[in-house]
């Protein structure tokens, strides 16, 4: 049976460096729920975080009942009833667009939590300066719906805020942020420089817990912000919490040959199960596990960790490789479910156990039972190697989740 299989060790340790990044720089930092939301795993990361980010109602509720500490929300468009609820218990309550805020404005200031000083208001910004690669992910395009432009602001009433957000980078070192700050505060820093503002988010997308990560950058940015504009920073790492603690096992379910092509089938699917594959579109590492508890890397693939945990025990990478090159695929009708062509070091056959490695972040946060394709299980590997499955997932949960 397919399962996420999460280290607890691994977890923890990229929370302890959170931690030692946010206390140095000064600053807080608060895990973004769309990243990792496995509640059951918060109690291991609680202690070293201020808090958690939510995009909307529901992921701040989960952060309200399961993490119990500071929760920032923001939301591309609220409802009604998303503020009215989110008043009794969010901290910072961020807008998107001056629309939403001159909406819900007098709602909000009238909230004994806005008036007592509990609930802080804020607006996403558009610094329009783009550092990434990926255009799906880049809220800086022309026409962006994510975050307001500083012509838009010109002659505001902006009444009632006390912070600005923005979130601008995916998958990028703090050389970008530096790049993304001078933009901010070009076009923003008239703002930040007035006594209305208390607080500046400067999002996710920080690969903080990365190896090659600047980290003395990024401390140095945050220090210099705070005196600049006297201000509070936010950090919401989402990738950064979970980044290298969680695998995809799967297992070989057919080998076959079409048209010069070898094909293997897992039970586990790219679009149900590792959507970014196909959205991003990036390729994981992965692993041949043999029965002795060996396991190689596979090529061609982009090498990102030197090694991978799994059942207890530390897999180092592996070159070695004979050619044989399969396409993997999943169980869907969907002809476009591949994760992509690996070469093994031997050939395949139904049975053989691959290992998916870096599946905890925006992975178990996407998966769906499209086609009725069972969802692996989830399974925590704890500091001593002990295995325990916390959730299994069967026909009911496929089938209740319309009706």
């Amino acid at each position: 049976m397919a399962s996420f299989v999460i280290s607890i060790e691994a977890l923890k340790r990229n929370s302890r460096i959170l931690r030692e990044t946010a206390d140095e720089a000064g600053c807080k930092i608060v895990l973004a729920l769309k990243g990792f939301s496995c509640w059951k795993a918060f109690e291991y990361i609680r202690g070293d975080l201020d808090g958690c980010c939510a995009s909307g109602l529901w992921e701040a509720l989960l952060a309200r009942d399961y993490f119990g500490k500071h929760v920032v929300t923001y939301s591309p468009a609220y409802q009604e009833e998303d503020i009215r609820q989110l008043c009794e218990f969010s901290h910072h309550l961020d807008f998107n667009s001056l629309s939403q805020w001159f909406r819900f404005r007098d709602m909000v200031v009238a909230h004994p939590r806005f008036q007592s000083g509990e609930l802080h208001c804020g607006l996403r910004v558009n610094p329009q300066c783009s550092t990434g690669q990926t255009a799906l992910y880049d809220p800086c395009v022309p026409g962006s719906r994510l975050g307001i432009t500083a012509d838009q602001l010109e002659g505001a009433d902006l009444t009632g805020l006390s912070g600005l957000h923005f979130h601008t980078l995916c998958e990028q070192n703090s050389d970008d942020l530096e790049k993304t700050l001078a933009a901010v505060d070009k076009k923003f820093g008239h703002l930040l420089r007035s006594p209305q503002f208390k607080y500046l988010n400067m999002g996710g997308g920080h690969w903080i817990t990365k190896p090659f990560y600047d980290r003395d950058l990024l401390i140095r940015k945050v220090r210099e912000t705070r005196e600049k504009y006297d201000v509070e920073v936010w950090l919401e790492p989402g990738e950064a919490g979970a980044i290298h603690t969680g695998v995809l096992r799967s297992e070989v379910l057919d080998v076959f040959e079409s048209a010069g092509h070898k094909l293997a089938i897992m039970d586990i699917s790219a679009t149900a199960h590792m959507p970014d594959v196909l959205e991003m579109p990036y390729r994981p590492d992965v692993f041949l596990v043999e029965k002795d508890g060996s396991a190689k890397r596979t090529r061609p693939v982009e090498i990102t960790a030197p090694a991978v945990q799994f059942d207890g025990e530390v897999y180092e990478a592996s070159e070695e490789s004979e050619g044989h090159v399969y396409r993997l695929g999943g169980p869907t009708c969907l002809a476009g479910d591949v994760t992509g062509d690996f070469a093994f070091s031997r050939p395949l056959k139904p049975g053989d156990i691959l290992v998916f490695d870096d599946m905890a972040h925006y992975t178990m946060v996407k998966t769906t039972t499209f086609n009725g394709v069972p969802h692996p299980s989830i399974v925590f590997q704890h500091e001593d190697g002990r295995l325990e499955t916390v959730r299994e997932f069967g026909y009911p949960d496929f089938r209740d989740r319309l009706a």
